[in-house]
């Protein structure tokens, strides 16, 4: 079984989860600036892999473009562009805000691209497995860094800075979706004006869920319902992440109010 939670994958996924709790163990004490240069490093090598590959792969199609598809601006590859922000910034306040996004994004994004893997992370070139899964590995063996780190100290702060974060991502995912897809129009027989829309892309799922047939994140109530429950699981997950400092800013409401 080579689908989707077959037998190859499973052992992918295994091989994944081994790697992610041995490298969280052995680099729970490297600092900060060290994982901002790893994962550069790492961000830089799965871009080139990726890059020469669907080139070369493709050439008589492509010929030295790389697919739309392909552009960093999913939830996991867009990680890239922030890592180098992370390299080169000197704000520590906009370090912060950022990496308060990147905990639950590389987290829960990360470790659903693992389960949900694509199709040729699964069944392509060997190359291509160790690209995809190794760079998804690294993203949440970085953030289980970040969440358990005590100098972080994640506050109730953060938790609001990461929402908002995922409101202007979306934002932003919708503006790109829509400066990638092409579309064709033409008069069919019958006089009808007709709208095509070709190459479609669907950066960060805005667009169409990840998989077909799932039972909740799905669009057989239309694209407005789905983007709904959609915001809610993703809300749902960021709290998650973030629930005891949310557990710590409604006790300090309540201590608050009893002293008043």
């Amino acid at each position: 079984m080579h689908g989707l939670f077959g037998t190859k994958h499973l052992i992918l996924i295994g091989i994944s989860v081994v790697l992610i709790v041995v490298i969280s163990i052995l680099c729970r004490k490297v600092s900060l600036n060290t994982w901002f240069k790893t994962m550069l490093y790492v961000g830089i090598v799965s871009e080139t892999i990726k890059v020469f590959y669907y080139i070369i792969q493709n050439e008589a199609v492509y010929g030295g473009y790389l697919p739309k598809t392909d552009l960093p601006f999913h939830l996991c590859s867009i990680q890239i562009l922030f890592i180098v922000f992370l390299n080169v910034s000197k704000s520590e306040k906009l370090k912060r805000i950022l990496l308060s996004f990147m905990l639950p994004s590389c987290l829960i994004g990360g470790f659903a691209a693992i389960l949900i893997a694509t199709d040729s992370s699964r069944n392509g070139m060997w190359i291509l497995s160790v690209q995809y899964f190794g760079y998804h590995i690294m993203l949440v063996a970085f953030a289980i860094h970040l969440l358990t780190n005590k100098e972080m100290n994640w506050m109730f702060k953060d938790y609001l800075n990461a929402l908002k974060f995922l409101g202007v991502m979306a934002f932003i995912a919708i503006y790109i979706n829509s400066m990638f897809y092409d579309v064709v129009e033409y008069t069919n027989e019958n006089g009808q004006k007709i709208v095509e829309m070709i190459n479609r892309v669907n950066f960060m799922y805005v667009v169409d869920p990840p998989q077909d047939g799932l039972p909740f994140l799905n669009k057989d109530q239309g694209w407005f319902v789905y983007i709904i429950r959609y915001g809610i699981l993703a809300v749902g997950a960021i709290s998650l992440i973030y629930i005891k400092p949310i557990i710590n800013a409604i006790k300090s409401l309540f201590n608050h109010k009893k002293v008043a």
